[in-house]
């Protein structure tokens, strides 16, 4: 029997998919043209662009598998034209993001960076230049509402925090849930953003957004680069409307150097809050889960384009 051939675009660990494709399957981690061309599925990391000229060389591609849940760099149109399953895998790295989410919260809070520059820098006696801020009775604005903002939400509570969220899309009754994005952002001494880029929310944290925001607020994001309009968050954090910024994400990435990466009020992490390693593991295995139950003709957990649905459900009766 002749072995399927399952492509790893971007760094994946063999040893934890190949169990998952199982018998049948044989996984390349790094493929060759003659591997591109003859593979029927493809396991993709977050970074990499599978567009029309990444498909035109897989001709025999069945099924992308995304690691994450953003699909922005994968030509769903082309994939849907031909009949391309693309899946993604929403939930594996929710929990690592949002410890990440409270990472950057707390550094940013608690002053930890210019803090640790006092005393490696021998200014000691100068601790109490920088105000250290509290967590709980503050009010931490979640926008996007849904895996990762509900667990931010379940993580801020711990501290002591009031939570006010909006997400226009979320149906299920919660306390938190706010109806008018404007009152989560006017009354949050902390925003973190956990929401899709589209067209209609590109620049979302502007200059008028951010007039809108407490004085000294804080503002986290860990979703996409393109909510924010960095040239307005380093006006405002050089005049002390925000107190501080937290990125994981960037656009593009890697990111051009910009002023705002050498304010003291600015943490920096290369696109990693979701890359732990139990995360990363849980990633790879929902991949490879989506990979094996397309070319099984089965329907994934996750997937994104509803035109192989379809296709997928034909097949499902054809064998029936």
């Amino acid at each position: 029997m002749t072995q399927q051939i399952v492509v790893g675009l971007g760094p994946v660990t063999p040893d934890t998919v190949q169990p998952v494709l199982g018998s049948g399957i044989s996984f390349i981690s790094e493929p060759t043209a003659d591997d591109l061309r003859n593979a029927v599925g493809a396991i993709v990391r977050a970074a990499y662009v599978v567009d029309k000229a990444a498909m035109d060389a897989m001709p025999n591609l069945k099924v992308v598998a995304r690691t994450g849940v953003g699909y922005d760099l994968v030509d769903v149109a082309t994939a849907d034209a031909r009949g391309i399953a693309v899946a993604i895998t929403p939930g594996s790295n929710s929990q690592a993001v949002a410890e990440g989410v409270m990472a950057h919260i707390l550094h940013l809070v608690k002053r930890l960076a210019p803090l640790h520059s006092l005393v490696a820098s021998g200014k000691f006696a100068e601790r109490t230049r920088y105000s250290v801020g509290d967590l709980e009775g503050a009010t931490i604005g979640i926008l996007g509402f849904g895996r990762i903002g509900s667990r931010v939400a379940h993580l801020a509570s711990a501290f002591g925090m009031k939570v006010l969220a909006y997400d226009p899309f979320v149906t299920i009754p919660s306390p938190y849930i706010s109806a008018d994005i404007a009152e989560v952002m006017r009354t949050s001494d902390v925003l973190t953003l956990h929401m899709p880029l589209t067209d209609q929310n590109r620049n979302l944290i502007n200059t008028s957004t951010i007039a809108t925001m407490k004085d000294g607020a804080v503002l986290v994001n860990c979703s996409r680069g393109a909510l924010i309009d960095l040239d307005a968050a380093f006006a405002a954090l050089n005049i002390g409307k925000l107190g501080g910024l937290g990125l994981d994400v960037f656009d593009p990435e890697p990111p051009v150097h910009h002023p705002i990466f050498d304010h003291e009020n600015v943490l920096l992490t290369p696109h990693v809050m979701g890359l732990t390693v139990k995360a990363t593991e849980a990633t790879f295995i929902d991949a490879a889960r989506a990979v094996r139950a397309v070319l099984d003709g089965q329907e994934p957990d996750a997937l994104v384009n509803a035109i192989a649905l379809s296709q997928l459900q034909q097949i499902q009766k054809k064998s029936e």
